[in-house]
């Protein structure tokens, strides 16, 4: 078949293709293909695909290798539907891909305006998918609906003011009618906030702010003013259970980062997972993980919806070292243990809260404290396991210096509070670190070279895959931890892995430096 057939069956294949929700609700049902940013609403980043095993892992091979066209950090989540993968690079442009060949179906683009103020360099983590329509922000703080067949805008919604600071690098979460976005920018002094918009208009449904206002239910907890510079981004995407009716977020950071003088009290909702009703928006419960945070341990991860017996949980690892198990209808608080370096705190209390030690806060000389800023773990996908009972994270040990200073709000400018530094002859690690889900207890432990920031997945084939800051790709055993498969990428991992099939056959991609990469095992006659 040459080239132009090929790309013709392509486009006849998107054609075709609808994700009403019901499909996304019943992901398990279509294991060859990923509909939503974890695969499915519970968070879980596993596959229920088997043809990759623990016994046949070693002879992965590269399938294709794909370029990408925009500098930035490449962190992509692919879509899979049907055989087609679409992915987002680092500046928001949009790729539909031939899964089976790694060619380009159809590409969108949009020129950015130039004076961007996203914290961290371009970067976008994904998208979502409904209907006929992908969901896709922009650095430039927009939400924009793309035709699913032929890369052509449909929709495109303002979110906010990207000239104060606000960005949106999150994968949206669709489902219903709807999509949820969350916005970045706590560096930059923004009120955080989550938004829901109407799939089929961009119309905006609901606002949830993050940092509540006067008059709402926790603004007694920031002292004069802070509460409009309260960051609270929501930069990560949350988890979803369509039985309850409920979306579940993890919130950032507070603002200025390191200097707390100004905003005196556990600064709600910051670092706290919040549960949503998803009609309205309304808050039915928050968690607070670190109260009046002082390290930049934002808790903006993936919420993992997990059950134990007829116990619906919420479990989170969380950038402060600990671990959580949560009751997911009514945010109880049920157990936690530490499952990463930490120098801040003596435990928890029966309510979840951290018994802070004494002397442990930034100061203008600097105080040393693990976890940095970076903390035991990031923004990258814990994976579950149903198979194993096992939750997988990617961890880093790394300590900080952490000096806070007197810093001005001024919108759209860098608004922190602080300058923290690594510590001169401790070299940072990390490690794969396996965890009962139920209690957090330490099962197995899988060192790497350098802290990571790429995710992880787990498969029925009873094998996790996850990547290193050399750029190295692999494959651990999933009950074990020993390792069975690597490949040298030769970029940065800065993403999470996915798997999908076309014309039957499982493979497995992930992003790293300037490409994205798919793997599967040699066919007959390979």
């Amino acid at each position: 078949m040459n080239l132009r057939a090929v790309l013709l069956a392509a486009v006849a294949s998107v054609t075709l293709t609808q994700v009403p929700p019901e499909r996304i609700r019943n992901a398990d049902g279509e294991p060859g293909n990923w509909l939503t940013y974890s695969r499915t609403y519970s968070g879980h980043r596993y596959t229920p695909l088997t043809e990759i095993t623990a016994a046949n892992v070693g002879q992965l091979r590269a399938a294709w290798t794909y370029q990408i066209q925009q500098p930035g950090k490449f962190s992509t989540s692919p879509i899979a539907i049907d055989g087609i993968l679409y992915i987002t690079e680092p500046g928001g442009e949009v790729v539909a891909i031939d899964g089976r060949t790694g060619r380009p179906v159809w590409r969108y683009g949009r020129r950015p305006p130039q004076d961007l103020h996203a914290c961290c360099g371009a970067t976008n983590r994904g998208m979502a998918v409904l209907g006929d329509l992908l969901f896709v922000g922009t650095l430039d703080a927009h939400l924009l609906a793309i035709d699913l067949a032929t890369g052509k805008l449909r929709w495109d919604a303002v979110v906010a003011d990207y000239r104060t600071g606000h960005a949106v690098t999150v994968a949206p979460l669709a489902f219903g009618d709807r999509v949820i976005v969350g916005i970045a920018g706590g560096e930059y002094g923004i009120r955080g906030f989550l938004d829901a918009y109407d799939a089929k208009t961009g119309r905006r449904l609901w606002r949830f702010w993050a940092v509540p206002g006067p008059g709402e239910a926790g603004h007694e907890s920031w002292s004069g003013d802070s509460w409009k510079t309260g960051g609270a981004s929501t930069w990560i995407t949350g988890s979803y259970d369509p039985a309850l009716h409920t979306i579940y977020w993890g919130t950032g950071n507070p603002g200025p980062d390191y200097n707390g003088d100004a905003r005196k009290g556990d600064n709600l909702y910051t670092c706290s997972l919040v549960a949503l009703d998803e009609d309205t928006g309304k808050l039915r419960w928050h968690f607070q993980f670190t109260p009046h945070d002082v390290n930049d341990w934002d808790s903006a991860h993936v919420p993992m919806l997990v059950d134990d017996g007829d116990r619906k949980l919420v479990v989170v690892a969380n950038r402060n070292g600990f671990y959580y198990v949560l009751d997911r209808a009514t945010g109880e608080f049920l157990r936690a243990a530490q499952f990463g370096k930490q120098t801040w705190a003596s435990g928890l209390d029966e309510r979840g809260r951290p018994i802070r030690l004494p002397d442990m806060e930034p100061t203008a000389s600097g105080k040393m404290v693990y976890p940095g800023f970076h903390g035991v773990t990031n923004w990258f996908s814990p994976s579950f396991s149903p198979l194993t009972g096992l939750v997988y994270v990617a961890t880093r040990e790394e300590p900080a210096v952490f000096r806070k200073q007197k810093e001005p709000y001024t919108p759209g400018q860098w608004f922190s509070g602080g300058n923290p530094q690594g510590v001169a002859k401790i070299e940072p690690t990390g490690s794969i670190r396996a965890l009962e889900h139920t209690t957090g207890k330490l099962v197995w432990e899988f060192p790497l070279k350098s802290p990571p920031w790429a995710g992880l997945m787990a498969t029925a084939g009873g094998v996790v895959f996850g990547g290193s800051s050399e750029g190295m790709f692999f494959a651990l055993d999933a009950a074990s931890g020993k390792p069975l498969w690597h490949y040298g990428t030769g970029g940065p991992i800065f993403a999470n892995p996915v798997s999908f099939l076309v014309n039957g056959r499982q493979y497995v991609a992930i992003a790293a430096g300037t490409a994205l990469f798919a793997f599967a095992l040699p066919e007959a006659g390979e």
